[in-house]
């Protein structure tokens, strides 16, 4: 019997045009992705899971309660070099959202930080360190 496989990652946004600026400077893109009022999707690359952001009033309907933001990441992000981590945390931090924990070598081998979208949502970027 073949086993599941992760298809997608899903956060709600009390703002969605904010979620959406949060969440295309982490370099998601969403012209030609799946756009409504109360759900989007950015365009999903070949072998990636999607990520899908709902507005937390249709969260609320069909659950019966407000979402709540974790307080743990709810996902990690690969970067290029620890330099792209340094960038991406800059231009998240420049446009206004939250730097949990700023870029710093961890001692396990990788650039480390963590980020949070203006709901809570907090997303690791990490890559590994050169040399």
């Amino acid at each position: 019997m073949p086993k599941p496989i992760l298809d997608a990652v899903a956060v709600s946004a009390t703002d969605m045009t904010r979620a959406k600026t949060f969440y295309t400077l982490l370099g998601f893109e969403f012209d030609g992705g799946f756009v409504s009022d109360d759900h989007i999707e950015p365009i999903r690359r070949s072998g990636e899971p999607r990520l899908m952001i709902d507005s937390a009033a249709l969260m609320e309907k069909l659950n019966g309660e407000a979402p709540r933001a974790p307080n743990h990441s709810v996902f990690a992000m690969l970067c290029d070099s620890p330099a792209e981590v340094d960038a991406c945390v800059a231009q998240i931090k420049a446009a206004g959202f939250a730097v949990l924990t700023a870029p710093w070598d961890a001692f396990w081998g990788q650039r480390y930080a963590t980020v949070a979208d203006a709901d809570g949502y907090r997303i690791d970027l990490f890559a590994p360190l050169e040399g």
